[in-house]
């Protein structure tokens, strides 16, 4: 098992990046998630719609961003992970991702960080929400 992080308020992970988002993306999550919504595939069902291409599932957007948060603190020490959608992304997007501790405490008897987590394409926060991971006491 990895070491948990040494963290304090205001630390700031090495941002990530993922994209720009394919069809293929979208179609591979679509198959393991089982969400074929015609938003997600099909251009002339989306071109009725107003958006101006199919749009990726926020679980995906959702995912990616757990998969970076998890490659830096440690899946094993992810406590609690919650997001809201704000914004679609599109094909060709890109993801910015970051995040931030906002705290830390002690829960239970264990060393806690809590953390603001999003992911943006350009100025737009697409997904956002808070994790809550283990931390290494200093």
């Amino acid at each position: 098992m990895r070491p948990a992080v040494d963290v304090s308020v205001g630390f700031q992970p090495e941002p990530g990046s993922f994209g720009p988002v394919t069809q293929t993306d979208i179609v591979r999550f679509a198959g393991a998630a089982g969400d074929f919504n015609p938003l997600h595939h099909d251009a002339d069902y989306v071109s009725r719609t107003g958006f101006r291409t199919v749009i990726a599932m926020g679980q995906l957007q959702a995912g990616i961003l757990a998969g970076w948060l998890t490659d830096w603190c440690g899946v094993e020490h992810l406590r609690s992970f919650t997001v809201r959608f704000s914004a679609p992304v599109s094909l060709g997007d890109e993801l910015q991702l970051s995040a931030e501790v906002i705290d830390v405490r002690t829960e239970d008897g264990v060393e806690v960080a809590d953390l603001a987590v999003v992911a943006r394409c350009g100025q737009t926060a697409v997904v956002h929400g808070t994790a809550c991971i283990q931390r290494r006491s200093s």
